[in-house]
C-alpha cells in the first residue's frame, strides 16, 4: 500500500526530531549506516526506546587487550535479549597523531580497520583527545587492537593512568607558537607510554599542550597539566605596521578594541604608534590577535606550567593554577626537565593522594606550600590563582629567623596528616 512502512525500515519518530533543522545530523548518517551494519539498525532501536522510556539502557565496565590495562570502553545492552547485534557496543580509544594532523592514506586505514571490527562508526575526536571507534563486540574488539597495532597505531589511555595527550597544532601552522607543541606531546607520550597504558596512579591524569595564551587545546579548563606558549621579554612591535593598520581602521578603533580592552592597561596610542609597558603586560595575547602584522610575541620564548584543572567530579570544574611561571622548551634537556618535575608530583601524589582524587583536588587538601616543598619547587608569589588580589602562600615560615639548634626544614602539614591518617587506621 502507498505511504506503508518497508519491511527493512524501523519507526523511530523521536530521533527523526534530531534529522529537523539546518545541521547536519548523526541520525541521517547512523541510518544510512545502518543498511549494511545490523548492529547499527538495532542501536537506533535501542536509543530510540531510550529516549522514548528516558531509561540509559549502557552498563560499563572494564575490557582490557593483552598487555593493556585501559584503552577500551566497554558497554554491554541491558536490552541484549531484544537487540541482541547491539548486545556490546564497546569504544576503543586510539592515540590521535599530535595536533590532529592526518594524512588520507592514514584516516583510509581507520576507515577499513572500523569497517571490519567494528560498527564502522569513528568519532574525531573525544574529549580527551583521542580518536574512538565505536560497535566492536567482544571478540572484534581484540581483533581490531592487533590490526591497529599492526598499521603503527596505538591504544589511548583509560582509567587512574595517564590520559591521551593532545596539543594545539603549534608551529606547523601558527606563527603565535612560542615553542613546539608537535615534538613536546610526541615525547611526553613516548616517555610516560608505560603509565598510560598501566593504571597506576590514584586517579586519572591529563596533559593538553597549547602553543600560546590563546590555548587552542582548552588546557586550562580540561586538564591537569596545562603546558602555554609564553615569552619572557617585550612584546615585539612593528611601528610602521601600527601606522598602516590605523591608516585603515582608524584611531577610534584601535584606542576602543585594543587599548580600552588591555586588562591591565599597559598601552598608548601616540600618533601612528603604540608604546607598551611590558612591565605590566600579562601576556593575554588580545592585542597581538587583533594587530597580528604589528605586534608578535617576544623572542625569549618558553612556556607556563599549570597545574590542578579539571572537569566536574567530586569538588566541581577547576581551571589550572600557575606551578612554573617560565620554563624554556627548546632543547632535550628542557623535555627531561619537565618529565623529572612530573615524576616527582606523581610520586608524591601517588603515595598520600586518595583514591579518585584529582591532583587538583590533592594540592586543595593539602595546601599549595606543602605541595611546592614536596615536590621541590621554590616558592613563587605567581603560584596564586588569582594574582594580586588572592596571595595566599604563607612566606613566613621561610623567612622568619632560625632558633638556635632548630632544624632548617619545618614540619609540613602532610606530616601531621600522614601521622593523623596512621592513627585512624
Amino acid at each position: 500500500m502507498s505511504g506503508s512502512k518497508k519491511p527493512d525500515e524501523i519507526k523511530t519518530p523521536f530521533l527523526d526530531e534530531l534529522e529537523k533543522g539546518p545541521w547536519p545530523s548523526f541520525v541521517k548518517d547512523l541510518k544510512n549506516l545502518s543498511k549494511k551494519k545490523p548492529a547499527v539498525k538495532q542501536l537506533l532501536q535501542q536509543v530510540e526506546q531510550s529516549y522514548e522510556k528516558r531509561i540509559n539502557y549502557w552498563t560499563g565496565t572494564v575490557i582490557n587487550m593483552d598487555g593493556y590495562g585501559g584503552g577500551v570502553i566497554a558497554r554491554y545492552s541491558d536490552l541484549g535479549d531484544k537487540f541482541p547485534e547491539a548486545a556490546q557496543f564497546h569504544t576503543i580509544r586510539i592515540i590521535e597523531p599530535s595536533g590532529w594532523i592526518y594524512s588520507t592514506a592514514a584516516l583510509r586505514e581507520l576507515c577499513d580497520i572500523s569497517e571490519k571490527h567494528s560498527a564502522g562508526i569513528l568519532q574525531f575526536h573525544g574529549m580527551t583527545g583521542d580518536i574512538l571507534m565505536l560497535g566492536s563486540n567482544n571478540e572484534q574488539t581484540f581483533e581490531a587492537g592487533e590490526a591497529l597495532m599492526e598499521k603503527g597505531w596505538d591504544i589511548g589511555g583509560s582509567g587512574p593512568a595517564l590520559r591521551t595527550l593532545a596539543c594545539c597544532v603549534g608551529p606547523a601552522r601558527c606563527e603565535m607558537s612560542c615553542f613546539d607543541t608537535l615534538g613536546l606531546t610526541k615525547y611526553l607520550t613516548d616517555t610516560f607510554i608505560s603509565e598510560l597504558h598501566r593504571p597506576e596512579l590514584p586517579y586519572k591524569y591529563k596533559f593538553k599542550i597549547s602553543g600560546c595564551a590563546n590555548d587552542c587545546a582548552c588546557s586550562i579548563q580540561r586538564s591537569d597539566m596545562p603546558i602555554i606558549g609564553t615569552w619572557r621579554d617585550k612584546i615585539q612591535v612593528n611601528q610602521e605596521e601600527v601606522g598602516k593598520f590605523i591608516d585603515k581602521r582608524g584611531k577610534g578603533f584601535v584606542t576602543e578594541n585594543v587599548i580600552k580592552r588591555c586588562p591591565t592597561q599597559c598601552m598608548t596610542l601616540k600618533d601612528r604608534s603604540i608604546e607598551i609597558d611590558d612591565a605590566n603586560c600579562v601576556h593575554c595575547m588580545h592585542c597581538i590577535n587583533v594587530m597580528h602584522k604589528a605586534l608578535a610575541p617576544g623572542k625569549d620564548r618558553g612556556v607556563t606550567i599549570l597545574l590542578g584543572g579539571k572537569r566536574t567530579l567530586k569538588v566541581g570544574d577547576t581551571m589550572g593554577s600557575v606551578l612554573v611561571p617560565f620554563m624554556k622548551m627548546e632543547t632535550k634537556e628542557d623535555w627531561e626537565k619537565l618529565t623529572d618535575l612530573v615524576r616527582r608530583i606523581w610520586e608524591f601524589w601517588g603515595d598520600n593522594g586518595l583514591e579518585h582524587e584529582r591532583v587538583g583536588e590533592f594540592i586543595d587538601r593539602i595546601g599549595l606550600g606543602t605541595f611546592v616543598e614536596a615536590v621541590g619547587l621554590e616558592p613563587d608569589p605567581r603560584m596564586v590563582r588569582q594574582p594580586r588580589s588572592n596571595p595566599y602562600i604563607k612566606f613566613e615560615e621561610y623567612t622568619r629567623p632560625r632558633m638556635a639548634g632548630e632544624s632548617k626544614k619545618m614540619p609540613s602539614v602532610m606530616d601531621k596528616e600522614l601521622e593523623d591518617k596512621e592513627k585512624t587506621f
